[in-house]
């Protein structure tokens, strides 16, 4: 019995090991995918003193996603490496900093959903229409609608915080009810703020489908060619929208199953695998928007071309 315990416990560290190396890879990957769009896009700002909707929900993006790679990265730490870190004030601190950070990570995601939809689909409705000439003030509205619900969910995270640091006198079922619906709260806000921006990507790529395949009917009709840009713009949005929505899945499905099992979660495998898995969101994703997007595309070609050069005059 002895020997299976200590067996386990040395699987369960040399798989530690092979996961924090996940992790530190992730981080660093990520955060120079993240940097590096942004460098690009304040670049091209202070160039052309002006930043269109898409590269700001973009530079925006990018800053969110580097403080949610730190947040997620300090919390791994803290967990399986130095428990001792995470003391009442810095656990408040970092679970803070990864509620804003993952809050406009995922709106400024669905954002740009919206965004692709509105500049690229083509419907005739009159409301759709002036949606669309309003596009940059749409998505404006909607980032600022849903700071109501980050001060909302700040205000269930902080009171669950207090819940958990103070030692109330009492009666104990009453504290105990309390504190129960206390956490019932918070999973319920933390699965609704998650599930309406999936639900809002997933309704902007079901709509850009129905414009594709409309646009497509319109050209086998006509017996025109001359608007392969256009379907190459649809596909090409549809493309960056479904890796989206497929990482955000998995990120949403490890948040979800973490969150309502926080206590079985903690210092195993399964705990370890939900962590790693929620940092490839982050990391990869934005890999995926640099080769999506025009500008970051060109200028990350551009420095592994001169990378390229660099190391065979090294050579």
């Amino acid at each position: 019995m002895a020997s299976a315990t200590t067996q386990f416990a040395d699987r369960l560290s040399l798989l530690l090991s092979i996961f924090s190396i996940l992790v530190i890879a992730e981080f660093v990957l990520g955060n120079f995918a993240n940097v590096f769009i942004a460098l690009v896009n304040c670049a091209d700002w202070v160039k052309k003193q002006k930043i269109s909707c898409t590269d700001g929900i973009l530079t925006a993006l990018a800053v969110s996603r580097i403080g949610l790679l730190w947040a997620i990265t300090l919390n791994w730490y803290a967990t399986f490496i130095n428990p001792n870190f995470y003391c009442a004030e810095v656990r408040t601190i970092v679970y803070s900093a990864w509620v804003v950070s993952n809050h406009f990570s995922l709106w400024l995601d669905a954002s740009l959903s919206i965004l692709y939809l509105l500049k690229i689909a083509n419907f005739s409705g009159l409301f759709f229409l002036h949606l669309k000439w309003k596009a940059k003030r749409v998505v404006l509205m909607i980032l600022l609608g849903t700071v109501v619900f980050l001060v909302f969910h700040l205000a269930v995270v902080s009171l669950e915080v207090k819940m958990g640091m103070n030692e109330y006198e009492g009666n104990n079922t009453w504290v105990t009810n309390l504190r129960d619906i206390v956490n019932l709260s918070s999973n319920t806000v933390f699965t609704i703020v998650h599930v309406i921006p999936f639900t809002v990507s997933l309704t902007a790529l079901l709509l850009l489908l129905l414009s594709l395949g409309k646009h497509l009917r319109k050209m086998q009709l006509s017996g025109k060619r001359c608007q392969v840009a256009s379907t190459e713009v649809h596909v090409r949005a549809m493309q960056t929208v479904v890796s989206f929505l497929l990482l955000f899945f998995i990120y949403l499905l490890t948040q979800m199953v973490s969150k309502w099992n926080t206590n079985s979660l903690q210092n195993n495998l399964g705990g370890m695998i939900f962590q790693v898995l929620g940092l490839l969101y982050s990391s990869s994703h934005s890999f995926i928007l640099i080769w999506g997007n025009k500008k970051p595309r060109q200028a990350i070609l551009s420095f592994l071309w001169q990378l390229r050069s660099w190391l065979k005059g090294r050579k």
